[in-house]
């Protein structure tokens, strides 16, 4: 399981020109799923992304968790993540999770970050998806397990 985790002062997701989610100040958090991944590494990872002290303080240190400056995040699924590149110029998917696992393990990593309290959207699993956002930092961490 991989995320890309991006600060963000806003973020948004359309599809077929229609908004589906919207944050401000936040997390986008962009989310592969790959074969062999399971909800104890989504746990795990929704445990972290909770918990992260990737916003500054008063002292420009960063130091405060999601919780810390009331943010929201918008959740992502993106099985590009799960691209192999290592061998020629197309990247090959045979490490992403077959849809209904993927999905399946998706909307568990949504529901253990909204057991944290967190405001959470997202966008629409295996649409075309178009994301906008303002990446505040620019502050981007890529986080696996």
């Amino acid at each position: 399981m991989k995320l890309l985790v991006q600060k963000v002062l806003s973020a948004s997701v359309t599809v077929q020109n229609k908004s589906v989610a919207a944050i401000e100040n936040g997390l986008l958090v962009f989310i592969g799923i790959e074969k062999g991944d399971t909800p104890q590494q989504a746990s795990y990872l929704a445990k972290k992304i909770a918990s992260l002290r990737i916003f500054t303080d008063n002292q420009d240190k960063m130091n405060l968790s999601i919780k810390d400056v009331n943010g929201e995040i918008l959740v992502v699924s993106q099985f590009t993540l799960a691209a192999d590149l290592s061998r020629g110029n197309r990247p090959g998917f045979d490490h992403a999770a077959a849809p209904d696992i993927a999905e399946s393990l998706y909307l568990f990593f949504v529901q253990e970050l909204k057991s944290y309290n967190l405001p959470v959207q997202t966008g629409i699993f295996q649409a075309d998806m178009k994301v906008a956002l303002i990446n505040d930092g620019p502050c981007t961490f890529l986080l696996s397990k």
